[in-house]
């Protein structure tokens, strides 16, 4: 009987070659999609041992995000910038990988479905989650200014579906991210025939990547995989290995947001396409994500010439210009798919409203640390086992329980090069830092000090550029600051454009 498969990436691979037409079962036989390449055993044939391998057919763009191609690039202040006493964004050449990126920031409406699901979810047993992750609207209050429509409508009312939200604090930005991405998986299962929709979700029942791959979610079934183990049970949940499931959604570190505003892709003069190579070189370094060019107007000859490509502050009470001539067409945040989009698509890396990076924030942070995927904040985190060797429990809101490394765990493993799996702290330039830091009470430079980049409705253009930095306690938020998403690219760095790699004409894979 031809059994379908189905999945992204869930590809078949023949006997002879890699790149084979798919077969069923039948039709070939009983003999499996291949054979190991170190054993020469069958390859997903249950007659064999049953080990699954498949080929993966390349990670689609998820829906609302824009590719941004790695590459190297120099992070930190620009010439051009004027120099501030802080100086804490020296210059440095650093590498990052390829990645996908929100196109714009997240809205009002965006949130507003997150809010909506934890309320579904968890208001019966736990109203203090939706409490939480509620965005603060006292943010807009001013003493001496009448900020009360704001604070009344702003996240709520339908005129500002597609305004980027606020009063999201960096803790609460993590979560969505993590709920993103439970949800964007669970409607991959939808999608692709394995799961129903199951809206009567509710406490410790409710779908998590994790818990549904370790077993410990059933919901509404629809079809299985089929389990090649030949002593299984002959089904199973979809796991990692099918192709199906997606990188977590999570905020950019810094040096990723910083590349991807700068868009200097748009700077090389000869990039790669699928009928030539690229070439290694980029003409200009920018000050601003619109262009080797230093100024907030837009230049070329036509309609739009002088009009400014970010919103942002002119001068002081200079929110917007003046009636009939407006200079950027909004008070304060605007829509988040307007104004001049950059190089890689993405719309207000300048401007609108500043956004949350997932780094801590230290004042050294461009000394000693790596020039590969830079970041400062890394927490060391193990999933938890029973005796047997099981996965633990799932907690009474159905995620599976995880752990910070202990100090003895991080020592017995010589890859970590440090002594505590938690590295806010790590190698930041000043031995002394917890006397003259203080740590939160003579500093305002904690653990919990979080990075934002970009500027915004209320900020002088000198914020606009992405080299600049600033920081604030991530439990807390502002009516200047919102966030989006980034995930991270599998596999080749050009997007599928060609395998990893330079191709010199050889076969992929040696013929059997």
């Amino acid at each position: 009987m031809k059994r379908k498969i189905i999945g992204i990436g869930l590809l078949c691979i023949g006997a002879a070659t890699l790149f084979s037409a798919c077969a069923s079962n039948s039709q070939k036989k009983g003999r499996g999609f291949g054979e190991s390449r170190v054993t020469g055993w069958e390859l997903n044939n249950s007659s064999w041992g049953g080990f699954e391998a498949r080929d993966y057919a390349g990670q689609p763009t998820p829906i609302g995000m824009a590719f941004v191609q790695g590459g190297r690039f120099t992070m930190g202040a620009v010439d051009d910038e004027m120099p501030t006493l802080e100086n804490n964004s020296m210059r440095r050449t650093v590498s990052v990988s390829s990645f996908y990126m929100d196109e714009t920031e997240i809205e009002n409406q965006s949130y507003r479905e997150y809010i909506y699901w934890l309320n579904r979810t968890y208001f019966t047993d736990y109203p203090e989650i939706i409490m939480a992750a509620k965005p603060d609207s006292n943010v807009w209050r001013s003493a001496l200014a009448y900020n009360e429509p704001y604070v009344k409508y702003y996240f709520m009312a339908n005129a500002y579906n597609h305004y980027p939200v606020v009063g999201v604090n960096w803790y609460q930005a993590s979560d969505f991210c993590e709920w993103r991405t439970d949800r964007f998986n669970e409607g991959l299962l939808i999608k692709y025939g394995f799961l129903y929709p199951n809206v009567n979700q509710s406490g410790e029942d409710v779908f998590t990547t994790k818990s549904y791959v370790s077993g410990q979610y059933e919901g509404s079934k629809r079809n299985r995989k089929l389990d090649l183990e030949p002593n299984g049970s002959h089904e199973r949940p979809v796991n990692y290995g099918d192709g199906l499931f997606q990188p977590d959604f999570r905020l950019p570190t810094e040096a990723e947001w910083e590349y991807a505003a700068l868009g200097l892709i748009g700077n090389n003069p000869s990039p790669e396409n699928k009928r030539r190579r690229g070439e290694e070189v980029i003409t200009d370094r920018n000050t601003l994500p619109w262009g080797p060019k230093n100024t907030t107007r837009y230049g070329l000859h036509n309609q739009y010439q002088g009009e400014f490509e970010g919103n942002f502050m002119r001068g002081k009470g200079d929110y917007m210009g003046v009636a009939g001539g407006l200079n950027d067409n909004g008070d304060g945040p605007t829509l988040v798919n307007t104004f001049l989009r950059n190089p890689f698509g993405l719309y207000n890396m300048a401007g609108n409203v500043n956004e949350w990076v997932m780094d801590t924030y230290r004042p050294s942070s461009h000394e000693d640390v790596d020039d590969f995927r830079p970041f400062r904040g890394n927490v060391y985190k193990k999933d938890l086992y029973q005796e047997d060797w099981t996965p633990e429990e799932k907690d009474s809101i159905g995620h599976m329980p995880t752990a910070v490394l202990t100090d003895e765990e991080v020592r017995n493993n010589n890859h970590f090069k440090t002594r505590s799996g938690v590295l806010h702290s790590y190698r930041d330039g000043d031995s002394l830092s917890q006397a003259a830091y203080g740590y939160g009470s003579a500093s305002l430079i904690n653990d919990s000090t979080k990075v934002y980049k970009g500027g915004s409705w209320a900020d002088r253009a000198y914020w606009l550029s992405p080299g600049t930095r600033r920081y604030m306690q991530g439990n807390l938020s502002s009516s200047t600051i919102g966030f989006r998403c980034v995930m991270d690219r599998f596999g080749s760095p050009t997007g599928d454009m060609q395998p990893g790699g330079n191709n010199f004409g050889r076969q992929k894979y040696h013929k059997r």
